[in-house]
């Protein structure tokens, strides 16, 4: 392939490698130009253009994505028609995506020019997926390497879905007085949503007393009947010889693998009692976070038999999010330490709808708004207040006379919301756990309810979203852990916190404060009707 700077009058049959729009004509990257689109450039006055010309045992992008395409497997998977030198692979059934990564390092490196980037080894998918693109990088490649990096897929299983087979599956619980039975009865319904993408169903629960020969007879009796057998103990397993793996022996199986290298997970049990597996899951897998059971679990409906190699070689991307409900989390110092949390009163709008008036100087029970919303802050007793200001700074400031706080400036703030966010952000620091992101328009928020959010948050470990609600209907303010932080700070526009909120993947605990989460004031109607008085 030759690439470069080619005179209009000379490139009939040359591909572009850069769009060319002028009056009348736009002729994109990769078109094949014809004598009429040089004839239109001629008259447009445009003397060069950059394309490619290709030589012989070229192949185009597409025709070389679709050789690589065709020299890997089909079974369940699809394929995209080649477009711009791309194909994307799809999984037509729910099931377990399994990559060779040696086939794939061997491909991406017979030339840069032709790629492959998938789903991490072992990854769960759905019916739909992406699980795979190819992407030839430019506009054409020699034959020759097209063809190695396709005899390359073709030579091994480098990618395939594994599709889920559905299980009879039984669930064994024991008991303990500390372990209450609506925990065990949450327990069955998660695990009935985690067989369910696989068709496997639950066929019964055995409830026993958390003592190993009991469990020992409930696990015989269940692997008589069924394809798996779960074990949910009432007691975290500590010992090789502890009461699940002990009945696992008791029963006649075997154990094969006590622990694994996956957080949250490492609790784990894996044995079996003839040719049905048994699996001794981890108090973890009591959430619906993914954890290390849903590893083991994923890799058994998929027909593979995990064993100690297998469960051993998990630890590279074996950190996975902290759940914050579990009782022995794994930064135990942090645990330990009370959390620093800070209020962030945002306090810069512009006041756009207020005709002239700002609303943060409006007076309630004869306090500006905004002094009455940074006091219900410090009220609360986080470890610091700041407050954004922005627009009318130097008044917003001298309301806030007096109170311990600090100021923070945004010269951004006529840019929206997410700026003044960023810059209060900013200014926390590192040793800041959380922050209650408060908005100073809301009258009716109360330093007691600020508290109770704080309180919750402590309660989740600092791992939490907490946010106010009224009737359950979502509201401000809200608590942010710092593992939201950096979200924050890549915030653009006239946005807020919310999708953060909504794709974090963190457990978000709700806290009624009735009406108050809802009453925010835009307007002077707003502000009057809240009880307010206007000052200008």
């Amino acid at each position: 392939m030759i690439f470069g700077e080619v005179p209009v009058s000379e490139a009939v049959g040359a591909r572009l490698a850069h769009g060319v729009r002028v009056e009348g004509l736009s002729l994109h990257k990769g078109h094949g130009m014809t004598q009429a689109d040089c004839d239109g450039l001629l008259a447009a006055g445009v003397a060069t253009v950059i394309a490619v010309r290709l030589e012989a045992g070229d192949l185009d992008e597409d025709a070389a994505a679709a050789l690589v395409a065709g020299a890997i497997s089909p079974d369940h998977l699809t394929f995209s028609p080649p477009t711009t030198g791309r194909i994307n692979l799809h999984a037509t059934a729910n099931g377990l995506f399994v990559a060779d990564r040696a086939a794939i390092d061997r491909f991406n490196r017979v030339d840069p020019a032709i790629t492959i980037a998938t789903l991490p080894d072992h990854a769960s998918v759905a019916a739909g997926d992406m699980v795979a693109t190819i992407k030839i990088i430019p506009l054409a490649v020699a034959g020759d390497l097209a063809r190695k990096a396709a005899a390359v897929m073709a030579s091994s299983r480098a990618l395939e879905v594994k599709p889920f087979a559905p299980r009879r599956v039984a669930l064994v619980a024991t008991e303990l007085p500390t372990l209450k039975p609506s925990v065990m009865d949450k327990t069955r319904r998660l695990l009935e949503q985690r067989l369910h993408p696989s068709g496997s169903r639950l066929t019964g629960e055995a409830r026993v007393p958390h003592k190993a020969a009991g469990v020992a007879e409930a696990i015989r009796t269940a692997a008589a009947d069924n394809d798996l057998v779960l074990v949910f103990g009432a007691s975290a397993v500590t010992d090789g010889n502890d009461v699940i793996p002990a009945a696992i022996r008791a029963a006649g199986g075997v154990v094969e693998h006590v622990g694994m290298p996956v957080d949250p997970g490492n609790l784990l049990v894996l044995g079996r009692l003839g040719a049905v597996p048994v699996i001794g899951a981890p108090g973890c897998a009591r959430s619906p976070k993914e954890n290390g059971f849903d590893w083991i679990l994923a890799r058994i409906l998929a027909g593979e038999t995990p064993g100690p190699m297998e469960i051993t070689g998990m630890g590279v991307g074996g950190l996975l999010a902290e759940i914050p409900s579990r009782p022995q989390p794994r930064d135990v110092r942090a645990a330990e330490r009370p959390l620093c949390v800070a209020a962030l009163v945002l306090a810069a709008g512009r006041a756009s709808r207020m005709n002239g008036s700002h609303k943060l100087l409006a007076a309630f029970d004869g306090k500006a708004l905004v002094r009455r919303s940074t006091e219900a802050a410090l009220a609360a007793r986080p470890a610091r207040v700041l407050v954004v200001t922005g627009h009318r700074a130097e008044e917003v400031e001298a309301e806030l006379s007096g109170l311990k706080v600090d100021l923070v400036r945004n010269p951004d703030h006529a840019q929206g919301m997410s700026t003044s966010l960023r810059a209060g952000v900013a200014a926390l620091g590192p040793g800041c756990d959380g922050v209650a992101v408060m908005l100073a328009d809301m009258p009716h928020v109360t330093g007691e309810d600020v508290r109770r959010l704080l309180d919750a948050f402590a309660a989740a470990g600092g791992h939490a979203v907490v946010r106010a609600v009224s009737g359950g209907k979502r509201g401000n303010p809200v608590v942010l852990p710092r593992t939201t932080f950096a979200a924050m700070l890549q915030l653009e526009g006239d946005v807020g916190a919310r999708h953060i909120v909504e794709s974090t993947g963190l457990d978000v605990i709700d806290v009624e404060i009735g009406a108050a989460a809802h009453i925010d004031v835009d307007t002077p109607e707003a502000v009057l009707a809240a009880g307010g008085v206007l000052k200008g």
